[in-house]
């Protein structure tokens, strides 16, 4: 039965030392994959080293490492008394107004503005379609001139939800057809501090504010769209139009993306007093207390005590419990919106009157 296996001869085991031992070679793997990984291991280690080492031993920017060294203005008026005063028919102060939701603020605005007494027109510009005529009502009663504009469309996918209309921000640069020489653009969610009429004497065609971020990026070079200056070109306005589908950048946030590559290389950059964006006190809350005496214009890009939920209209009679809600969320600015509130308080003190006559549209 056995008999085809009588000349079998089994092959003899192979010492652990001989090269064509399989467990030799599947040994030599294992070797050069600990040597791989403790060799990736020995470079990951280096170089976090190197990088918190460098962390440590560089130096902070600048605003990062704030001191208030420097206590004189940010305006000379001895050399600004040399330069003619603007003619007030000639600039104007711009707001615009694309939802109801923000119809309490561009009234707030509206009154620090009348407090700071600026001599700029006051112009609110706003959606027809998309604003209910309380909403104007409400805004318009401090004192803003309304001023109905096309909406201009986002030419790419991907803006925030919250930023698809801000195209039309565009149409700023067609007031020269109405006779302005210079523009100062301020978002509705800000507050102004004090005069800022110097702005108009500027012989610069665009100036803004840096941005900045709480994130890693911090003060960056590119501007905030949320305050501008600008003198008025309506073939600027149609040359920007045709590019904004053409150019080449990030569409999440919209025309301040746009026109910080349209102005990048030339836009002049204005001092933070001049749009004093909350992330600063966020970041660098050394720096937000130096801006306190020579700030024009703050700005409420990370707390908006008049909204509530997602951009979602306050009542009026709810607006300062509201504000109680927001400064909870967000301790970090209580201060600045207990401001706001008193700022609110004053509008519904002076304007309480329009404002019953708006509600009963």
């Amino acid at each position: 039965m056995f008999s085809r296996y009588r000349e079998y001869i089994p092959l003899p085991n192979l010492p652990d030392g001989d090269q064509g031992s399989p467990h030799n070679k599947l040994k030599n793997a294992h070797d050069k994959r600990r040597k791989v990984v403790a060799g990736l291991v020995a470079f990951s280690l280096f170089v976090n080293l190197y990088y918190l080492y460098s962390w440590y031993t560089t130096w902070p920017l600048p605003l990062d490492n704030y001191q208030a060294l420097n206590t004189h203005p940010i305006v000379d008026n001895a050399a600004l008394s040399l330069i003619p005063e603007a003619n007030p028919r000639d600039h104007a102060v711009v707001t615009g107004l694309y939802t109801d939701a923000f119809a309490t603020a561009v009234a707030t605005l509206g009154h620090t503005l009348n407090v700071a007494n600026s001599s700029a027109h006051r112009i609110l510009y706003y959606l027809p379609e998309k604003i209910s005529p309380r909403a104007l009502c409400i805004a318009t009663a401090s004192g803003w001139d309304a001023r109905p504009i096309e909406r201009i469309a986002p030419p790419y996918r991907g803006v925030h939800r919250h930023f698809l209309d801000q195209y039309s921000k565009l149409n700023l640069w067609t007031l020269d057809q109405e006779g302005y020489k210079s523009v100062l653009y301020v978002d509705a969610d800000a507050l102004v501090r004090r005069n800022f009429d110097e702005v108009f004497r500027l012989p610069w065609t665009f100036a803004a504010v840096p941005d900045v971020y709480t994130t890693s990026a911090g003060y960056v070079s590119s501007f905030n769209a949320g305050v501008m200056y600008l003198r008025p070109d309506s073939a600027l306005f149609h040359d920007m139009v045709a590019k904004i589908a053409t150019a080449r950048y990030p569409a999440e946030q919209a025309e301040q993306s746009f026109l910080n590559h349209y102005f990048g290389a030339e836009a002049l950059r204005l001092p933070y007093a001049y749009n004093a964006n909350l992330a600063i006190k966020k970041r660098t809350p050394a720096l937000w207390k130096g801006l306190q005496d020579e700030m024009r214009i703050m700005h409420f890009t990370m707390a908006k005590p008049f909204l509530q939920g997602d951009y979602a209209e306050v009542p009026m009679d709810q607006l300062e419990k509201n504000a109680e809600k927001v400064a909870k969320k967000k301790p970090d600015f209580k201060e600045e919106i207990a401001e706001w509130v008193e700022a609110w308080k004053e509008t519904r003190r002076t304007y309480g009157a329009k404002f019953l006559q708006c509600n009963a549209l």
